[in-house]
Protein backbone atom coordinates (compact mmCIF):
# COMPACT_ATOMS: atom_id res chain seq x y z
CA UNK A 1 0.00 0.00 0.00
CA UNK A 2 1.48 3.74 -0.95
CA UNK A 3 2.55 5.72 1.85
CA UNK A 4 -0.43 8.24 0.78
CA UNK A 5 -2.90 5.72 1.47
CA UNK A 6 -1.02 4.82 4.59
CA UNK A 7 -1.99 8.81 5.45
CA UNK A 8 -5.26 8.58 4.96
CA UNK A 9 -5.88 5.41 7.12
CA UNK A 10 -3.51 6.71 9.92
CA UNK A 11 -5.52 10.35 9.69
CA UNK A 12 -9.23 8.35 9.65
CA UNK A 13 -7.46 6.27 12.87
CA UNK A 14 -6.46 9.47 14.77
CA UNK A 15 -9.62 11.11 14.19
CA UNK A 16 -11.54 7.81 15.36
CA UNK A 17 -9.76 7.21 18.40
CA UNK A 18 -9.95 10.68 19.76
CA UNK A 19 -13.63 10.99 18.39
CA UNK A 20 -14.44 7.56 20.03
CA UNK A 21 -12.83 8.99 23.64
CA UNK A 22 -14.53 12.15 23.07
CA UNK A 23 -17.79 10.10 22.90
CA UNK A 24 -17.11 8.17 25.88
CA UNK A 25 -16.45 11.43 28.08
CA UNK A 26 -19.72 13.03 26.61
CA UNK A 27 -21.49 9.80 27.52
CA UNK A 28 -20.20 9.83 31.04
CA UNK A 29 -21.18 13.44 30.82
CA UNK A 30 -24.67 12.27 30.01
CA UNK A 31 -25.00 9.74 32.60
CA UNK A 32 -24.43 12.85 35.19
CA UNK A 33 -26.62 15.17 33.84
CA UNK A 34 -29.39 12.96 33.02
CA UNK A 35 -29.25 12.02 37.37
CA UNK A 36 -29.03 15.74 38.06
CA UNK A 37 -31.71 17.38 35.88
CA UNK A 38 -33.67 14.43 35.02
CA UNK A 39 -35.80 13.93 31.53
CA UNK A 40 -37.44 17.55 31.73
CA UNK A 41 -33.96 19.42 32.09
CA UNK A 42 -32.52 17.26 29.60
CA UNK A 43 -35.35 18.27 27.53
CA UNK A 44 -34.40 21.78 28.15
CA UNK A 45 -30.78 21.39 27.91
CA UNK A 46 -31.69 19.64 24.02
CA UNK A 47 -34.18 22.51 23.61
CA UNK A 48 -30.91 24.69 22.44
CA UNK A 49 -28.84 22.08 20.47
CA UNK A 50 -30.84 22.13 17.29
CA UNK A 51 -30.91 26.25 16.88
CA UNK A 52 -27.14 26.06 18.13
CA UNK A 53 -26.09 23.37 15.05
CA UNK A 54 -28.25 25.03 12.84
CA UNK A 55 -26.53 28.66 12.91
CA UNK A 56 -22.91 27.09 13.58
CA UNK A 57 -23.67 25.43 10.02
CA UNK A 58 -24.69 28.92 8.54
CA UNK A 59 -21.76 30.49 10.30
CA UNK A 60 -18.88 27.97 9.34
CA UNK A 61 -20.67 28.00 5.95
CA UNK A 62 -19.24 25.00 4.78
CA UNK A 63 -15.94 26.77 4.37
CA UNK A 64 -13.53 24.41 6.38
CA UNK A 65 -14.29 21.60 4.15
CA UNK A 66 -13.91 23.82 0.85
CA UNK A 67 -10.07 24.95 2.70
CA UNK A 68 -9.31 21.49 3.11
CA UNK A 69 -10.19 19.99 -0.42
CA UNK A 70 -8.36 23.53 -1.86
CA UNK A 71 -5.17 23.18 0.11
CA UNK A 72 -5.04 19.45 -0.81
CA UNK A 73 -5.26 20.41 -4.62
CA UNK A 74 -3.00 22.89 -4.14
CA UNK A 75 -0.20 20.87 -1.77
CA UNK A 76 -0.59 18.00 -4.41
CA UNK A 77 0.53 20.11 -7.12
CA UNK A 78 3.29 21.99 -5.08
CA UNK A 79 1.74 25.56 -5.19
CA UNK A 80 2.18 26.03 -1.34
CA UNK A 81 1.88 29.67 -1.77
CA UNK A 82 -1.82 29.02 -3.16
CA UNK A 83 -2.88 27.03 -0.50
CA UNK A 84 -1.89 29.55 2.28
CA UNK A 85 -3.23 32.45 0.52
CA UNK A 86 -6.56 30.36 0.81
CA UNK A 87 -6.09 29.93 4.62
CA UNK A 88 -6.01 33.06 5.30
CA UNK A 89 -8.53 34.29 2.97
CA UNK A 90 -11.02 31.61 4.38
CA UNK A 91 -9.99 32.55 7.74
CA UNK A 92 -10.49 36.17 7.62
CA UNK A 93 -14.30 34.74 6.24
CA UNK A 94 -14.60 32.20 9.04
CA UNK A 95 -13.92 34.81 11.82
CA UNK A 96 -16.64 37.49 10.33
CA UNK A 97 -18.89 35.22 10.13
CA UNK A 98 -18.71 33.52 13.65
CA UNK A 99 -19.11 36.91 15.44
CA UNK A 100 -22.09 38.04 13.41
CA UNK A 101 -24.26 34.81 13.80
CA UNK A 102 -23.14 34.72 17.60
CA UNK A 103 -24.65 37.99 17.62
CA UNK A 104 -27.92 36.47 16.30
CA UNK A 105 -28.19 33.56 18.83
CA UNK A 106 -27.11 36.00 21.66
CA UNK A 107 -29.98 39.16 20.97
CA UNK A 108 -32.64 36.87 19.34
CA UNK A 109 -32.34 34.13 22.04
CA UNK A 110 -36.00 35.10 22.73
CA UNK A 111 -37.12 35.11 19.73
CA UNK A 112 -35.95 31.77 19.16
CA UNK A 113 -37.97 30.25 22.07
CA UNK A 114 -41.27 31.81 21.79
CA UNK A 115 -41.28 31.43 17.66
CA UNK A 116 -38.75 28.00 17.11
CA UNK A 117 -39.01 25.97 20.73
CA UNK A 118 -42.64 27.53 21.86
CA UNK A 119 -41.01 27.90 25.37
CA UNK A 120 -39.72 30.54 27.27
CA UNK A 121 -37.39 28.84 29.64
CA UNK A 122 -35.30 27.88 26.18
CA UNK A 123 -34.41 31.31 26.75
CA UNK A 124 -31.43 31.20 28.93
CA UNK A 125 -29.96 28.02 27.59
CA UNK A 126 -29.50 29.84 23.60
CA UNK A 127 -28.00 32.70 25.43
CA UNK A 128 -25.40 30.75 27.19
CA UNK A 129 -24.40 28.37 24.26
CA UNK A 130 -24.23 31.41 22.20
CA UNK A 131 -20.66 32.52 22.62
CA UNK A 132 -19.68 29.16 21.37
CA UNK A 133 -20.71 29.42 18.20
CA UNK A 134 -17.88 32.61 17.26
CA UNK A 135 -14.76 29.98 18.97
CA UNK A 136 -16.10 27.03 17.00
CA UNK A 137 -16.33 28.86 13.67
CA UNK A 138 -12.76 30.30 14.14
CA UNK A 139 -11.11 26.98 15.24
CA UNK A 140 -12.74 25.47 12.18
CA UNK A 141 -10.57 27.61 9.71
CA UNK A 142 -7.12 26.02 12.08
CA UNK A 143 -8.80 22.86 11.44
CA UNK A 144 -9.08 23.23 8.26
CA UNK A 145 -5.60 24.36 7.28
CA UNK A 146 -4.08 21.11 9.03
CA UNK A 147 -6.65 18.60 7.00
CA UNK A 148 -5.90 20.01 4.24
CA UNK A 149 -1.98 18.77 4.86
CA UNK A 150 -3.90 15.54 6.03
CA UNK A 151 -2.35 16.04 9.58
CA UNK A 152 -5.52 15.27 11.60
CA UNK A 153 -3.48 15.51 15.23
CA UNK A 154 -4.40 18.76 16.06
CA UNK A 155 -7.83 18.74 14.96
CA UNK A 156 -8.30 15.13 17.10
CA UNK A 157 -6.20 16.69 20.38
CA UNK A 158 -8.69 20.10 20.18
CA UNK A 159 -11.61 17.96 19.83
CA UNK A 160 -10.30 15.99 23.02
CA UNK A 161 -9.72 19.30 24.98
CA UNK A 162 -12.77 21.26 24.07
CA UNK A 163 -14.87 18.03 25.25
CA UNK A 164 -12.99 17.75 28.56
CA UNK A 165 -13.45 21.36 29.41
CA UNK A 166 -16.98 21.23 28.36
CA UNK A 167 -17.90 18.38 30.01
CA UNK A 168 -16.40 19.72 33.76
CA UNK A 169 -17.24 23.52 33.02
CA UNK A 170 -21.11 22.36 32.44
CA UNK A 171 -20.97 19.97 34.99
CA UNK A 172 -19.71 22.90 37.58
CA UNK A 173 -22.56 25.40 36.66
CA UNK A 174 -25.17 22.68 36.76
CA UNK A 175 -24.21 22.21 40.55
CA UNK A 176 -23.96 25.67 41.17
CA UNK A 177 -27.02 26.90 39.25
CA UNK A 178 -29.59 23.81 40.00
CA UNK A 179 -30.70 25.29 42.99
CA UNK A 180 -31.77 28.59 41.37
CA UNK A 181 -34.02 26.94 39.20
CA UNK A 182 -33.96 24.33 36.25
CA UNK A 183 -33.65 26.17 33.39
CA UNK A 184 -30.68 28.05 34.92
CA UNK A 185 -29.24 24.94 35.19
CA UNK A 186 -29.90 23.84 31.46
CA UNK A 187 -28.30 27.18 30.92
CA UNK A 188 -25.25 26.08 32.81
CA UNK A 189 -25.49 22.55 30.85
CA UNK A 190 -24.87 24.27 27.52
CA UNK A 191 -22.36 26.98 28.34
CA UNK A 192 -20.15 23.95 28.52
CA UNK A 193 -19.38 24.02 24.88
CA UNK A 194 -18.15 27.57 24.87
CA UNK A 195 -15.82 26.85 27.21
CA UNK A 196 -15.06 23.85 25.66
CA UNK A 197 -14.84 25.27 22.19
CA UNK A 198 -12.12 28.55 24.02
CA UNK A 199 -10.13 25.89 24.97
CA UNK A 200 -9.85 24.33 22.20
CA UNK A 201 -9.53 27.56 19.74
CA UNK A 202 -6.73 28.27 22.27
CA UNK A 203 -5.19 24.67 21.80
CA UNK A 204 -4.85 24.94 17.87
CA UNK A 205 -3.96 28.95 18.23
CA UNK A 206 -0.38 27.78 19.61
CA UNK A 207 -0.72 24.99 17.47
CA UNK A 208 -0.48 26.69 14.31
CA UNK A 209 2.06 29.28 15.37
CA UNK A 210 3.99 26.75 16.34
CA UNK A 211 4.10 24.68 13.12
CA UNK A 212 3.42 27.37 10.55
CA UNK A 213 7.02 28.16 9.85
CA UNK A 214 7.77 24.72 7.84
CA UNK A 215 4.76 25.39 5.72
CA UNK A 216 6.10 29.25 5.31
CA UNK A 217 9.37 27.84 4.31
CA UNK A 218 8.08 25.77 1.87
CA UNK A 219 6.50 28.48 0.64
CA UNK A 220 9.36 30.93 -0.03
CA UNK A 221 11.13 28.20 -1.81
CA UNK A 222 8.61 28.01 -4.34
CA UNK A 223 10.26 28.81 -7.31
CA UNK A 224 7.22 29.12 -9.74
CA UNK A 225 3.26 30.70 -8.35
CA UNK A 226 1.02 32.33 -10.64
CA UNK A 227 -1.21 33.64 -7.91
CA UNK A 228 -5.18 33.85 -8.27
CA UNK A 229 -7.05 36.99 -7.66
CA UNK A 230 -8.72 37.15 -3.70
CA UNK A 231 -12.18 37.30 -5.66
CA UNK A 232 -11.14 33.99 -7.37
CA UNK A 233 -10.04 32.63 -4.11
CA UNK A 234 -13.27 33.88 -2.55
CA UNK A 235 -15.40 32.27 -5.80
CA UNK A 236 -13.50 29.06 -5.63
CA UNK A 237 -14.20 28.53 -2.12
CA UNK A 238 -17.56 29.24 -1.58
CA UNK A 239 -18.46 27.78 -4.88
CA UNK A 240 -17.69 24.52 -2.83
CA UNK A 241 -18.62 26.00 0.50
CA UNK A 242 -22.17 26.80 -0.32
CA UNK A 243 -23.35 23.30 -1.22
CA UNK A 244 -21.69 22.14 1.67
CA UNK A 245 -23.39 24.65 3.68
CA UNK A 246 -26.88 23.59 1.89
CA UNK A 247 -26.20 19.97 2.88
CA UNK A 248 -25.01 20.89 6.58
CA UNK A 249 -28.10 22.75 7.27
CA UNK A 250 -30.55 19.96 6.26
CA UNK A 251 -29.75 18.14 8.97
CA UNK A 252 -30.12 20.91 11.78
CA UNK A 253 -33.41 21.88 9.83
CA UNK A 254 -34.09 18.51 10.06
CA UNK A 255 -33.32 18.18 14.37
CA UNK A 256 -35.94 21.87 14.18
CA UNK A 257 -38.38 20.28 12.33
CA UNK A 258 -38.06 17.16 15.24
CA UNK A 259 -38.24 19.58 17.74
CA UNK A 260 -41.30 21.25 16.30
CA UNK A 261 -42.84 18.16 15.24
CA UNK A 262 -42.11 15.40 17.74
CA UNK A 263 -43.40 17.23 20.97
CA UNK A 264 -46.80 18.19 19.65
CA UNK A 265 -47.39 14.86 18.12
CA UNK A 266 -46.96 13.81 21.05
CA UNK A 267 -49.01 15.80 22.89
CA UNK A 268 -51.94 15.26 19.32
CA UNK A 269 -51.47 11.41 20.31
CA UNK A 270 -52.91 12.16 24.10
CA UNK A 271 -49.50 12.95 26.41
CA UNK A 272 -49.68 16.17 28.31
CA UNK A 273 -46.86 18.50 27.93
CA UNK A 274 -44.73 17.16 30.66
CA UNK A 275 -44.61 13.93 29.58
CA UNK A 276 -43.90 15.10 26.19
CA UNK A 277 -41.04 16.91 27.07
CA UNK A 278 -39.71 13.64 28.54
CA UNK A 279 -40.11 11.61 25.55
CA UNK A 280 -38.40 14.30 23.68
CA UNK A 281 -35.84 13.76 25.67
CA UNK A 282 -35.40 10.31 25.67
CA UNK A 283 -35.19 10.43 22.05
CA UNK A 284 -32.54 13.29 21.54
CA UNK A 285 -30.75 13.14 24.49
CA UNK A 286 -30.88 10.00 25.02
CA UNK A 287 -31.19 7.55 22.42
CA UNK A 288 -29.93 9.68 19.90
CA UNK A 289 -26.12 10.45 21.36
CA UNK A 290 -25.98 6.13 21.61
CA UNK A 291 -26.88 6.35 18.29
CA UNK A 292 -24.74 8.62 16.93
CA UNK A 293 -21.50 6.69 18.84
CA UNK A 294 -20.77 4.35 16.28
CA UNK A 295 -20.81 7.68 13.44
CA UNK A 296 -17.40 8.99 15.07
CA UNK A 297 -16.02 6.44 12.78
CA UNK A 298 -17.49 7.56 9.99
CA UNK A 299 -17.10 11.01 10.50
CA UNK A 300 -13.03 9.96 11.11
CA UNK A 301 -13.21 8.24 7.55
CA UNK A 302 -15.36 11.56 6.08
CA UNK A 303 -13.31 14.32 7.21
CA UNK A 304 -10.02 12.18 5.86
CA UNK A 305 -11.73 11.44 2.77
CA UNK A 306 -11.77 14.80 1.81
CA UNK A 307 -8.20 16.12 1.11
CA UNK A 308 -7.48 12.15 0.00
CA UNK A 309 -9.66 12.04 -2.92
CA UNK A 310 -9.00 15.52 -3.43
CA UNK A 311 -5.26 14.66 -3.91
CA UNK A 312 -6.06 11.85 -6.08
CA UNK A 313 -8.23 13.87 -7.86
CA UNK A 314 -6.16 16.99 -8.45
CA UNK A 315 -3.71 13.94 -9.62
CA UNK A 316 -6.39 12.87 -11.78
CA UNK A 317 -5.52 8.99 -10.28
CA UNK A 318 -8.72 6.86 -11.25
CA UNK A 319 -7.26 3.90 -9.24
CA UNK A 320 -6.39 5.79 -6.26
CA UNK A 321 -9.52 7.00 -6.07
CA UNK A 322 -11.54 3.44 -6.80
CA UNK A 323 -9.08 2.05 -3.60
CA UNK A 324 -9.90 4.92 -1.48
CA UNK A 325 -13.20 4.40 -1.96
CA UNK A 326 -13.61 0.51 -1.76
CA UNK A 327 -11.66 0.78 1.87
CA UNK A 328 -13.66 3.85 2.79
CA UNK A 329 -17.11 1.78 2.28
CA UNK A 330 -16.13 -1.65 2.97
CA UNK A 331 -14.70 -0.02 6.87
CA UNK A 332 -17.87 1.05 7.38
CA UNK A 333 -20.45 -1.67 6.65
CA UNK A 334 -17.68 -3.54 9.15
CA UNK A 335 -18.50 -1.25 11.41
CA UNK A 336 -22.06 -0.07 11.36
CA UNK A 337 -23.53 -3.49 11.04
CA UNK A 338 -22.75 -5.33 14.35
CA UNK A 339 -23.04 -1.86 16.11
CA UNK A 340 -26.71 -1.22 14.57
CA UNK A 341 -27.77 -4.66 15.86
CA UNK A 342 -25.80 -5.17 19.13
CA UNK A 343 -27.58 -1.64 20.20
CA UNK A 344 -30.86 -3.03 18.96
CA UNK A 345 -30.24 -6.41 21.13
CA UNK A 346 -29.26 -4.65 24.26
CA UNK A 347 -31.35 -1.44 24.22
CA UNK A 348 -32.93 -1.93 26.86
CA UNK A 349 -29.81 -2.71 29.04
CA UNK A 350 -27.68 0.12 27.40
CA UNK A 351 -30.21 2.91 28.53
CA UNK A 352 -30.40 1.49 31.95
CA UNK A 353 -26.74 1.13 32.67
CA UNK A 354 -26.09 4.94 30.95
CA UNK A 355 -29.39 6.65 32.31
CA UNK A 356 -30.60 4.76 34.31
CA UNK A 357 -34.23 5.06 31.89
CA UNK A 358 -35.31 1.70 31.35
CA UNK A 359 -38.21 3.70 29.45
CA UNK A 360 -35.85 5.43 26.83
CA UNK A 361 -34.91 1.51 25.44
CA UNK A 362 -38.13 1.69 23.38
CA UNK A 363 -36.56 5.04 21.67
CA UNK A 364 -33.19 3.63 21.35
CA UNK A 365 -34.26 0.54 20.17
CA UNK A 366 -36.35 1.92 16.76
CA UNK A 367 -33.02 4.21 16.46
CA UNK A 368 -30.36 1.85 16.32
CA UNK A 369 -31.37 0.54 12.65
CA UNK A 370 -30.53 4.31 11.41
CA UNK A 371 -26.86 3.57 12.29
CA UNK A 372 -25.98 1.84 8.69
CA UNK A 373 -27.40 4.21 6.70
CA UNK A 374 -26.46 7.18 8.83
CA UNK A 375 -22.73 5.72 8.39
CA UNK A 376 -22.76 5.01 4.94
CA UNK A 377 -23.98 8.44 3.95
CA UNK A 378 -21.75 10.05 6.16
CA UNK A 379 -18.45 8.47 4.52
CA UNK A 380 -19.83 8.45 0.78
CA UNK A 381 -20.56 12.96 1.59
CA UNK A 382 -16.52 12.87 2.01
CA UNK A 383 -15.96 11.16 -1.03
CA UNK A 384 -18.51 12.95 -2.96
CA UNK A 385 -17.30 16.44 -1.34
CA UNK A 386 -13.20 15.50 -2.32
CA UNK A 387 -14.56 14.78 -6.03
CA UNK A 388 -15.96 18.52 -5.98
CA UNK A 389 -19.95 17.50 -6.07
CA UNK A 390 -20.69 18.69 -2.83
CA UNK A 391 -24.39 19.71 -3.64
CA UNK A 392 -25.09 15.91 -4.57
CA UNK A 393 -24.81 14.38 -0.92
CA UNK A 394 -27.12 17.77 0.25
CA UNK A 395 -29.86 16.98 -2.17
CA UNK A 396 -29.86 13.57 -1.82
CA UNK A 397 -29.90 14.21 2.51
CA UNK A 398 -33.14 17.20 1.75
CA UNK A 399 -35.02 14.16 -0.24
CA UNK A 400 -34.19 11.92 2.51
CA UNK A 401 -35.46 14.81 5.01
CA UNK A 402 -39.02 15.07 3.48
CA UNK A 403 -39.29 11.08 3.58
CA UNK A 404 -38.26 11.45 7.11
CA UNK A 405 -40.50 14.57 7.76
CA UNK A 406 -43.76 13.26 6.09
CA UNK A 407 -43.44 9.80 8.15
CA UNK A 408 -42.68 11.69 11.68
CA UNK A 409 -45.72 13.40 11.38
CA UNK A 410 -48.02 10.65 11.58
CA UNK A 411 -46.09 7.90 12.86
CA UNK A 412 -45.28 10.12 16.01
CA UNK A 413 -49.36 11.14 16.49
CA UNK A 414 -49.85 6.76 17.29
CA UNK A 415 -50.38 6.40 20.24
CA UNK A 416 -48.69 2.57 20.23
CA UNK A 417 -45.74 3.47 18.19
CA UNK A 418 -45.02 7.95 19.74
CA UNK A 419 -41.42 8.39 19.74
CA UNK A 420 -40.79 5.20 18.01
CA UNK A 421 -42.76 6.85 14.76
CA UNK A 422 -40.21 9.43 15.20
CA UNK A 423 -37.36 6.98 15.29
CA UNK A 424 -38.62 4.99 12.70
CA UNK A 425 -39.21 7.92 10.35
CA UNK A 426 -35.14 8.56 10.90
CA UNK A 427 -34.64 5.30 10.04
CA UNK A 428 -36.10 5.72 6.93
CA UNK A 429 -35.58 9.03 5.79
CA UNK A 430 -31.50 8.56 6.32
CA UNK A 431 -31.85 5.12 4.38
CA UNK A 432 -32.95 7.02 1.06
CA UNK A 433 -30.51 9.41 1.69
CA UNK A 434 -27.56 6.79 1.60
CA UNK A 435 -29.22 4.94 -1.24
CA UNK A 436 -29.19 8.04 -3.21
CA UNK A 437 -25.30 8.87 -2.13
CA UNK A 438 -23.89 5.32 -3.16
CA UNK A 439 -25.66 5.68 -6.27
CA UNK A 440 -23.74 8.57 -7.56
CA UNK A 441 -20.51 7.26 -5.73
CA UNK A 442 -21.16 4.11 -8.07
CA UNK A 443 -21.51 7.15 -11.10
CA UNK A 444 -18.84 9.51 -10.50
CA UNK A 445 -16.09 7.17 -9.57
CA UNK A 446 -16.95 3.25 -11.10
CA UNK A 447 -16.68 2.08 -8.07
CA UNK A 448 -18.87 -1.58 -7.50
CA UNK A 449 -19.41 -3.32 -4.44
CA UNK A 450 -18.93 -6.72 -4.17
CA UNK A 451 -22.58 -7.93 -2.78
CA UNK A 452 -20.29 -11.31 -0.74
CA UNK A 453 -17.96 -8.97 0.27
CA UNK A 454 -20.12 -6.30 2.09
CA UNK A 455 -23.49 -8.17 2.71
CA UNK A 456 -22.59 -11.80 3.10
CA UNK A 457 -19.52 -12.26 4.77
CA UNK A 458 -20.06 -9.18 7.58
CA UNK A 459 -23.89 -10.54 7.76
CA UNK A 460 -22.42 -14.44 8.64
CA UNK A 461 -20.16 -12.47 11.36
CA UNK A 462 -22.68 -10.34 12.58
CA UNK A 463 -25.90 -12.89 13.24
CA UNK A 464 -23.19 -15.18 14.64
CA UNK A 465 -22.25 -12.84 16.91
CA UNK A 466 -25.94 -11.56 17.67
CA UNK A 467 -26.55 -15.02 19.13
CA UNK A 468 -23.52 -14.59 21.69
CA UNK A 469 -24.67 -11.52 22.85
CA UNK A 470 -27.96 -12.77 23.53
CA UNK A 471 -26.66 -15.28 25.33
CA UNK A 472 -24.27 -13.94 27.51
CA UNK A 473 -26.54 -11.49 28.31
CA UNK A 474 -29.51 -13.77 29.43
CA UNK A 475 -26.62 -16.30 31.36
CA UNK A 476 -25.44 -13.87 33.31
CA UNK A 477 -28.59 -12.48 34.26
CA UNK A 478 -29.98 -15.71 35.31
CA UNK A 479 -26.61 -17.33 37.37
CA UNK A 480 -25.66 -14.52 38.58
CA UNK A 481 -28.60 -12.35 39.82
CA UNK A 482 -28.56 -13.69 43.73
CA UNK A 483 -24.48 -12.20 43.53
CA UNK A 484 -25.06 -8.78 42.99
CA UNK A 485 -27.01 -5.71 43.13
CA UNK A 486 -29.93 -5.09 39.92
CA UNK A 487 -27.66 -2.36 38.92
CA UNK A 488 -24.50 -3.84 39.13
CA UNK A 489 -25.61 -7.16 37.00
CA UNK A 490 -27.00 -5.29 34.39
CA UNK A 491 -23.59 -3.30 34.36
CA UNK A 492 -21.40 -6.46 34.45
CA UNK A 493 -24.27 -8.30 31.50
CA UNK A 494 -24.02 -5.51 29.32
CA UNK A 495 -20.29 -5.01 28.81
CA UNK A 496 -19.18 -8.65 29.30
CA UNK A 497 -22.10 -9.33 26.22
CA UNK A 498 -20.42 -5.90 23.98
CA UNK A 499 -16.77 -7.49 24.96
CA UNK A 500 -17.75 -10.98 23.53
CA UNK A 501 -19.51 -9.52 20.86
CA UNK A 502 -17.14 -7.52 19.48
CA UNK A 503 -14.54 -10.59 19.84
CA UNK A 504 -16.89 -13.32 17.93
CA UNK A 505 -17.58 -11.05 14.90
CA UNK A 506 -14.03 -10.25 14.85
CA UNK A 507 -12.93 -13.95 14.61
CA UNK A 508 -16.08 -15.30 12.53
CA UNK A 509 -14.96 -12.51 10.01
CA UNK A 510 -11.15 -13.06 10.06
CA UNK A 511 -12.48 -17.25 9.91
CA UNK A 512 -14.86 -16.67 6.77
CA UNK A 513 -12.08 -14.81 4.59
CA UNK A 514 -13.97 -10.95 5.60
CA UNK A 515 -10.68 -9.50 6.48
CA UNK A 516 -7.64 -9.82 4.17
CA UNK A 517 -3.62 -9.55 5.22
CA UNK A 518 -3.06 -6.22 2.97
CA UNK A 519 -6.75 -4.69 5.37
CA UNK A 520 -5.19 -5.77 8.53
CA UNK A 521 -1.70 -4.45 7.85
CA UNK A 522 -3.78 -1.10 6.95
CA UNK A 523 -4.70 -0.41 10.82
CA UNK A 524 -2.08 1.92 12.24
CA UNK A 525 0.32 1.16 14.69
CA UNK A 526 -1.38 -2.77 15.58
CA UNK A 527 -1.75 -3.66 12.05
CA UNK A 528 1.23 -5.55 11.71
CA UNK A 529 0.53 -7.63 14.81
CA UNK A 530 -2.57 -8.45 13.96
CA UNK A 531 -1.83 -9.75 10.76
CA UNK A 532 0.72 -12.01 12.37
CA UNK A 533 -1.43 -12.99 15.10
CA UNK A 534 -3.81 -14.08 12.34
CA UNK A 535 -1.10 -15.93 10.47
CA UNK A 536 0.03 -17.41 12.97
CA UNK A 537 -3.26 -19.22 13.58
CA UNK A 538 -3.81 -19.89 10.08
CA UNK A 539 -7.07 -17.29 9.69
CA UNK A 540 -5.69 -15.78 6.98
CA UNK A 541 -3.14 -16.43 3.97
CA UNK A 542 0.12 -15.01 3.29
Amino acid sequence: MSESSKTFIKGATILAVTGISARIIGAVFRIVLAAILGDEGIGLYMYAYPIYSTLLVVSTAGIPVALSKLMAENIALKDYREALRVFRVALFILTLTGLVITLVLLLGAEFFSASVVKDMEAVYPLMAISPAIFFVTVMAALRGFFQGQQNMLPTAASQLLEQLVRVGFSIFLVLLLLPVGLEYAAAGATSGAAAGGLAGLFFLGIFYWRKRGRFLKLSDQQQEHKPASVGRIIHRIFSLAIPVTIGGLVVPLISLIDLAVVPRQLQAAGFDLETARALYGQLTGMAGPVVYFPNVIALALSISLVPAISEAFALRDRNLIQSRTAIAVKLTVFFSLPSALGLYILAEPITVLLFNNAAAGYSLAYMSWSVIPLCIYVTTTGLLQGLGRPIVPALNMLYGGIVKTILAWFLTALPELNVGGAALASVIGIGVAAALNLYHVNRFTGWRGSLRELVVLPGIAVLAMSVFVYATYSLINNFAEPLMSAGWLNAAATLLAILIGIAVYSLILLVIGGLSKEELTMIPFVGSHLAAFARRFRLIKG
